[in-house]
């Protein structure tokens, strides 16, 4: 059973997030997930646990309690959506545009611009 868990402390490591887990059974792994850039973590991480009857009591045991200093949210992981599967965005990305560079022109003259000579 794949377990998602929100509001961990910054400083929290996957093994300190395993050892929490492991009071209620065999953890197979945990991991906190952390910004590629900095290295720090993102404040959640998620823990594998083979027996689903272990996973669903840590769930029940471990949601909403206090570690290190910290309001934990536990729940069971949803699948995430394999990328061709997941909803189009109307944003960012792009890519190549068709016949590449386009100069800008200068609107205040006539409409001059690279195409006629003109340099603005």
């Amino acid at each position: 059973m794949n377990i998602f868990v929100s509001g961990l402390n910054y400083s929290m490591s996957s093994e300190e997030l395993g050892e929490v887990f492991s009071s209620y059974g065999a953890v197979a792994s945990a991991k906190v997930v952390t910004d590629r850039a900095t290295g720090r973590s993102r404040g959640f991480g998620f823990v594998e646990m083979p027996s689903e009857d272990e996973g669903r009591a840590a769930i029940a045991q471990l949601d909403q309690t206090d570690v290190s200093g910290r309001k934990i949210n536990v729940k069971e992981a949803e699948e995430r959506p394999r990328s061709n599967d997941r909803p189009r965005s109307n944003f960012g990305g792009g890519g190549r545009r068709e016949g590449g560079f386009k100069p800008r022109f200068n609107r205040d003259n006539d409409g001059g611009g690279y195409d006629r000579g003109n340099r603005y």
